[in-house]
């Protein structure tokens, strides 16, 4: 908690951003060489199970929430950015 009364989470921006940054470079990579479900699946499983161990220690129970939320979102998202990719490089392969 902070001095105004505001409450923020244990991350920091920059580190979220990085943790983007850092994970869109292999799947970007993976995806461009039609590697779609092992850009999807192993940074999803990655993400999920790294989430999960660091979290595991909370005294509540809460942190399954968040680590399913994470899951869903990480899916969802490299599954977009994986499709968007695919089909950018499937259309400059085809020229």
């Amino acid at each position: 908690m902070h001095a105004d009364g505001s409450v923020s989470g244990p991350y920091a921006a920059w580190q979220v951003i990085g943790l983007v940054l850092t994970l869109l470079v292999p799947v970007c990579w993976a995806a461009s060489r039609r590697h779609v479900a092992a850009a999807v699946l192993g940074t999803t499983a990655g993400l999920t199970t790294a989430a999960g161990y660091d979290w595991s220690d909370d005294g509540s129970g809460l942190f399954v929430i968040g680590v399913g939320i994470l899951l869903a979102g990480s899916l969802v998202v490299t599954t977009a950015v994986s499709a968007l990719i695919g089909a950018l490089t499937r259309d400059s392969r085809s020229r």
